[in-house]
């Protein structure tokens, strides 16, 4: 079965077990200029991927989970405009919304994980059906969603939630990782406390901070990584992915670490390079055979 472009593929089938009965989604605009919107959805009840499928696809996909703090999911963030970037060269892009653990799930803190891990292992096992290539998955996370995909790439293995159907049987580990201005260690002084409030909640203990810290997590298998940060970042200190940029040299992972003196937590400063940020990651993909 051919994948269509912008098809909406639902993560579980119907709600997941766990999901608060009264959640809905809820999408708020936030910004004020008529021309350009900031959107932010919350309530996610049925995470899902939207498809940005090239017309010449080369077999390499990308998940592209936007960020928000684990309380909303900006939906205009720079995903997006990378998956219309990444077309013409034959990516084809999967925009991810996922649970917000700070909205009454069950088992709260792994439920976004259990999202990343079912929406690697559904490409994976769909992977000859939608002409895309099973070895060559990766996942792009920014801000909290970088934490997310930090977790998936190391605790891929981890058993999180029961198999539901065949796609579970396959591995949920990525190929590749992208991370952008990456909530990691929930452990002070760098922590991003507002994600760590609204992921660990009231089971926020010293072992707990721990085992959520995706750096203290990563092993040989962890897959190479390209990191893209800003010194001035105001929001999540350079240092999450300072770390987890220490822990992949430690453990012998290839990576490609980027700190830009400009760009704060958006990558919004008119005129600075790290606007370019893009340009770096498809060389970067290039260079570790995603690309010809």
């Amino acid at each position: 079965m051919a994948l269509a472009h912008e098809q909406v593929i639902p993560l579980w089938p119907g709600r997941p077990k766990g999901t608060p009965a009264d959640l809905e989604p809820i999408i708020t605009e936030r910004s004020e200029n008529l021309f350009r919107t900031s959107r932010v959805i919350t309530g996610v009840v049925e995470p899902s991927l939207t498809a940005i499928v090239p017309e010449k696809p080369n077999g390499v996909s990308l998940i592209a989970a936007p960020g928000g703090g684990y309380r909303r999911i900006s939906l205009d963030a720079a995903g997006y405009k990378l998956a219309q970037q990444l077309a013409p060269l034959g990516v084809t892009t999967f925009m991810m919304t996922y649970r917000l653990p700070g909205e009454g799930h069950d088992n709260a803190a792994d439920v976004p994980l259990m999202d990343a891990q079912r929406a690697v292992r559904l490409i994976r096992r769909n992977a000859a059906d939608w002409g895309l290539d099973p070895g060559r998955i990766g996942f792009l996370g920014s801000s909290a969603a970088g934490h997310m995909a930090a977790s998936v790439a190391t605790g891929h293995g981890r058993k999180v939630y029961e198999p539901l159907d065949d796609a579970d049987a396959v591995s949920a580990r990525p190929d590749f990782l992208g991370l952008m201005v990456p909530v990691i260690t929930m452990s002070d002084p760098f922590v991003h406390a507002g994600s760590r409030e609204a992921l660990l909640g009231a089971k926020d203990d010293a072992a707990t901070r721990r085992a959520y810290s995706p750096d203290l997590q990563v092993t040989p298998d962890t897959p190479e990584t390209f990191l893209v940060l800003a010194d001035d970042d105001q929001s999540v200190p350079a240092e999450n992915g300072l770390g987890f940029y220490a822990a992949l040299r430690r453990a012998g992972v290839p990576a490609e670490l980027h700190v830009f003196r400009d760009g704060g937590h958006t990558f919004s400063v008119p005129g600075a390079p790290v606007r370019d940020w893009s340009r770096l990651f498809i060389g970067w993909l290039r260079q570790i055979g995603m690309l010809d």
